[in-house]
């Protein structure tokens, strides 16, 4: 009987079969605290996951500052973004108001210029979630305040006022200082109340009950709880405020190793438009159901995830 000795092919690959194959990285996926980041953050999250890619839950990470920096780190693969942030994110762009009105010119720059930092931005949805300050309705109706210039005019006529809000809404340039560059008037400290952490239902809760002399929100133009708390939020007619379309944003590295995942997102988000993500606010915002209760709840409905 003849003895054959393996060749050293083969015992290479015997020894490479004991060997674990890698498991594959985790996409982790963020998402900023107000509950519409987090619903659509669990959409990013269970659509990858439905499609059977690994991924790591870190919705709820923190402001947009936090996420910027967890992005460029690679601390975060994917998140839910604003298109009206490149405002914030590329100042020495010199984005013209024009410009930052425009939907299709502040995505394509937003695309151009994160580019550059290895970021791409996927399809946005047709929803334009931007900054607005909210009144109650009997005080917006008592000094005739329908828009921010009523409001200058009220302000610098010495009307009594007191604002809620984040201290991310009351420093970054592009938020309440560009209301006030716009519109020429300048809030004193008195007037503003600054929530650390603070979402747009806490500021409009102490606005609604008048919490520490509170007339005035922080708000958001998809917030479903505006009307169920008797706010009104006011028209900004010159356009102080960008248009802030939200669209999954991912690593381009991360989109190489995984080129699927714009297809799954650029679906999910192309369903949503202002009144659906109103609705979908409430559900967490007013009937207390989790973002990921209803992020799931929505993608079955649409039959995006099983």
């Amino acid at each position: 009987m003849l003895n054959f000795k393996p060749t050293r092919l083969a015992l290479l690959l015997s020894l490479l079969a004991l060997v674990p194959a890698a498991a594959a990285k985790n996409i982790v996926v963020g998402s900023k605290l107000d509950p519409e980041a987090q619903i659509l953050g669990q959409m990013v999250l269970l659509s990858l996951k439905n499609a059977g890619l690994p991924v790591t839950d870190k919705t709820s990470l923190g402001d947009t500052g936090v996420l910027r920096k967890a992005i460029l780190a690679g601390e975060v693969d994917v998140y839910p973004e604003y298109t009206g942030n490149a405002v914030y994110f590329f100042p020495s762009a010199h984005i013209t108001p024009k410009q930052a009105g425009n939907p299709l010119a502040i995505f394509k720059l937003a695309l151009q210029l994160d580019a550059k930092q290895g970021i791409t931005w996927l399809t946005p949805a047709n929803i334009n979630n931007t900054w607005v300050i909210a009144l109650p309705e009997a005080f917006a109706k008592k000094n005739n305040l329908t828009s921010v210039a009523d409001l200058a005019k009220y302000l610098n006529s010495g009307g009594a006022f007191k604002i809620a809000g984040s201290p991310e809404f009351f420093n970054r340039p592009d938020t309440m200082p560009a209301f006030e560059k716009a519109y020429d008037f300048k809030l004193k400290p008195g007037q503003k109340l600054v929530l650390a952490g603070a979402t747009p239902t806490l500021t409009q809760q102490a606005a609604s009950a008048g919490s520490n002399g509170v007339n005035g929100a922080m708000a958001y133009g998809t917030d479903a709880t505006l009307s169920a708390l008797n706010l009104v939020a006011l028209s900004d007619p010159k356009g102080a405020q960008a248009v802030y379309q939200p669209s999954p944003i991912i690593r381009s590295s991360t989109l190489k190793a995984n080129p699927q995942i714009a297809g799954i997102l650029n679906r999910v988000f192309a369903t949503l438009e202002a009144k659906t993500m109103q609705q979908l606010n409430g559900q967490v915002s007013l009937e207390g159901k989790t973002p990921a209760q209803v992020a799931s709840s929505y993608l079955k409905s649409k039959g995006l995830i099983k």
